[in-house]
């Protein structure tokens, strides 16, 4: 592989050096497979032992890096392996996910998403690009706030108003357009008719002119693991027929997908029994 320096022109301005020495010191560790006190880190990595100390600083505040107990040396944090589980989950909805939004895109005609909750943001796992000529945006790896967007609401579903204000904390409420919730009584009233319903219709949400249909998937542990939909602009769209046609399909797609990641629907109870021919009865009194 050729190095950054003979494929980017600009890679010594864009190199941020202690992001650099800080990735570097948790590959270290994991190559080490036991824990590394500063010294032993600083040797493999040629830095001094101040430099070191400040480098493991951050990243056990952070949570990347714990240090052992009744030792000066270091560990991989908990942290760390979120982010791999993560990785490989996102990898696996892909994967799993991709021929189920083909069909999608090719039964409704309009581009599909898969996207995944990351804090306040949601982050776009796939797209497939519809082959109309109404190409979508949102590519893989952009980004919107949770708050302001229908998947964002569906992968809140299962979080508690408590859980949901503890979110955004330091995360401004910033609208999009004029159906953004601006404060979390109304952010969480929309949460919860999303949970409600199970899908979300939305018509200029995002923006004005803009459509989309959006909803959940569940992984096995009967949790949120992701959301789909379908969206582009209203000329994409038969509107006359979005709820009797892009919905149901939607829905559909988002169900199949929740199934392929082992998800099992709980089964619905079973209706009460029809009353006889004279009608619903009262009970009788004992005799006496």
């Amino acid at each position: 592989m050729a190095d950054a320096e003979e494929t980017n022109p600009n890679h010594g301005a864009y190199l941020v050096p202690g992001l650099e020495r800080g990735l570097r010191v948790l590959e270290a560790l994991a190559e080490a497979g036991r824990p590394l006190g500063l010294t032993e880190i600083g040797t493999r990595l040629g830095l001094t032992r101040s430099s070191v100390f400040r480098l493991t600083y951050t990243l056990r505040h952070m949570g990347f890096l714990e240090e052992v107990e009744g030792s000066k040396g270091f560990r991989l944090g908990a942290r760390v392996l979120n982010l791999g589980f993560a990785y490989l989950t996102a990898q696996d909805i892909i994967e799993t996910a991709r021929p189920e939004l083909e069909l999608l895109r090719d039964r409704t005609g309009v581009t599909t998403h898969l996207a995944i909750r990351d804090g306040a943001e949601v982050l776009y796992l796939s797209c497939i690009q519809t082959r109309t000529g109404f190409l979508s945006n949102m590519n893989v790896g952009s980004r919107m706030p949770a708050h302001a967007t229908p998947m964002g609401w569906l992968l809140m579903a299962d979080l508690s108003p408590r859980e949901v204000a503890q979110l955004f904390v330091h995360v401004p409420l910033t609208p999009l357009t004029a159906q953004t919730p601006t404060d979390l009584g109304a952010l969480t009233a929309r949460i919860g008719e999303a949970a409600a319903t199970g899908h979300v219709v939305s018509r200029g949400v995002m923006e004005p002119g803009g459509s989309s249909i959006a909803a959940p998937v569940f992984g096995r542990d009967g949790k949120v693991a992701a959301a789909i939909d379908i969206s582009g602009p209203d000329s994409a769209f038969d509107l006359a027929e979005m709820d009797s046609r892009y919905v149901p399909e939607v829905c559909a797609a988002a169900g199949r997908i929740s199934a392929r990641l082992g998800y099992q629907e709980p089964p619905r109870p079973a209706p009460p029994p029809a009353p006889g021919p004279g009608g619903p009865r009262s009970p009788q009194s004992p005799h006496r």
